[in-house]
C-alpha cells in the first residue's frame, strides 16, 4: 500500500495514526523509555508504559509531551520517527506529508517545535492543525456552515472549547486541565483519605472503572492495590464511584468555567445556534461517565458525547488529507 499522506493526533497520553483509505492504524501511548546513564531512548509507545512504575534508577519512563506541546524535543522527535517507521514500510522511497494536530491555544515558538521535530522524524512536509477544528470535523460536524457548533475536546493534557462558523473558530479558551488532572486528583484523594501511595496507571485504571462526572444512585466500586504510606506495605482498599464524582467537581468546574466564558464571548446570531444545536464532547477524557450531564445541567446547553470520542480528532485529520488541496490555505501553517 502506497503512503504519501498520514494524520497524527499527537496526543499528550495516547498518539493515533491515520492513513487515509486505510483509517487508524496506529495507536500507542505517548511514552518513552529512555538510559539516563547513555542517554539513549530503549523504547517508545505501548513497550515503554508497561515500564512505568517498574524501572530501575538508570531509567526513566516518562512523556515528552506536556499539556499538549513538546516539553522534550529531542525524545518527541524520535517518537515521531517511530510513528513513521510503524506505519511505513522501510523500503518505501517517497517521505509523507503529515497532518498534526495541535492544541488551539499553541504559541508560535512552539508550532516550530513540532514542524521541526516532524521533518527531522522524516516528513516530507508539516501541516499544524488546531485540535478543535479536528475534533468537530471528526464528529461529522459541518464546519463551513454559517450555523455555530461548539465544540468542547477534553483531553490527556488540555480542554479547549470552541465556538466553530464558516471553517473557522470565532471564539475559544483552552484550559490545560484534562485527564491528567482527572488521575492526579484521584491518586490525591486516595493518599489523604487511605493513606495508600498508587501510581499513575492505577489511577488511570480507578477513573476508567468507577470515575464519574455526577454522583450515581447506584454506586461502583473498584479495588485498589497500593502501598500504605505508615507501614510501606501493601495494601488493598475500595473505592466508589460517588468518591471519585467528588474528587474530580473541582477540575471539572475549572473546565466548565472555560464553556461558561466561550458561550458569554459567543456572538448573539451563533448563541442560538447553539441553544438549538446544542455542544459536542470530544476527547478521550469525554468518556467519563455523566459527563454530557454535568455541562448540560450547569449550563443549560444541551450536551451530547460524540461516537467514538477518542478517535475524533485523528479521523479529522483524514478529513483533511483526502481534501489536503481545498484545505492548505484557510486551515494550516506549512513549513
Amino acid at each position: 500500500m502506497f503512503v504519501r499522506k498520514l494524520g497524527i493526533d499527537l496526543g499528550t497520553c495516547n498518539s493515533l495514526v491515520f492513513i487515509p483509505s486505510r483509517g487508524v492504524v496506529f495507536e500507542e501511548p505517548s511514552v518513552v523509555a529512555v538510559s539516563i546513564d547513555e542517554n539513549k531512548i530503549l523504547a517508545v509507545g505501548l513497550e515503554a508504559k508497561e515500564m512505568a512504575g517498574r524501572t530501575p534508577d538508570t531509567i526513566k519512563v516518562y512523556r515528552p509531551l506536556r499539556e499538549g506541546v513538546i516539553a522534550d524535543y529531542r525524545v518527541t522527535q524520535a517518537m515521531l520517527h517511530y510513528f513513521l517507521r510503524k506505519t511505513i514500510p522501510k523500503w518505501w522511497p517517497f517521505k509523507p506529508e503529515v497532518v498534526i494536530s495541535v492544541p488551539a491555544g499553541i504559541t508560535s515558538t512552539e508550532r516550530r517545535a513540532v514542524v521541526e521535530a516532524a521533518l527531522n522524524a522524516g516528513a516530507k512536509a508539516c501541516y499544524l492543525v488546531k485540535e478543535p477544528i479536528l475534533a468537530a470535523l471528526g464528529a461529522n460536524l459541518p464546519i463551513n456552515s454559517h450555523q455555530g457548533q461548539m465544540i468542547v475536546n477534553i483531553g490527556g493534557g488540555t480542554s479547549e472549547v470552541a465556538i466553530i462558523s464558516l471553517g473557522g473558530i470565532v471564539v475559544a479558551r483552552s484550559v490545560r486541565i484534562a485527564g491528567d488532572k482527572f488521575d492526579q486528583e484521584i491518586a490525591n484523594y486516595i493518599k489523604q483519605k487511605y493513606n495508600l501511595i498508587i501510581g499513575d496507571q492505577t489511577a488511570e485504571k480507578v477513573k476508567i472503572q468507577v470515575g464519574t462526572a455526577l454522583p450515581e444512585r447506584k454506586e461502583r466500586v473498584a479495588t485498589i492495590k497500593g502501598r500504605d504510606l505508615v507501614s510501606g506495605l501493601p495494601r488493598v482498599i475500595q473505592i466508589n464511584s460517588n468518591e471519585v464524582a467528588l474528587t474530580l467537581r473541582d477540575a471539572l468546574e475549572e473546565i466548565l468555567q472555560a464553556v461558561k466564558q466561550v458561550l458569554r464571548e459567543t456572538p448573539p446570531e451563533l448563541a442560538g445556534d447553539i441553544m438549538e444545536k446544542g455542544m459536542m464532547i470530544t476527547g478521550g477524557s469525554a468518556l467519563l461517565v455523566n459527563i454530557d450531564k454535568f455541562f448540560s445541567e450547569n449550563t443549560g446547553v444541551p450536551a451530547t458525547v460524540a461516537e467514538d470520542p477518542l478517535r475524533c480528532v485523528v479521523r479529522g485529520t483524514g478529513i483533511i488529507l483526502e481534501n489536503l488541496d481545498t484545505y492548505k490555505r484557510i486551515l494550516m501553517s506549512k513549513r
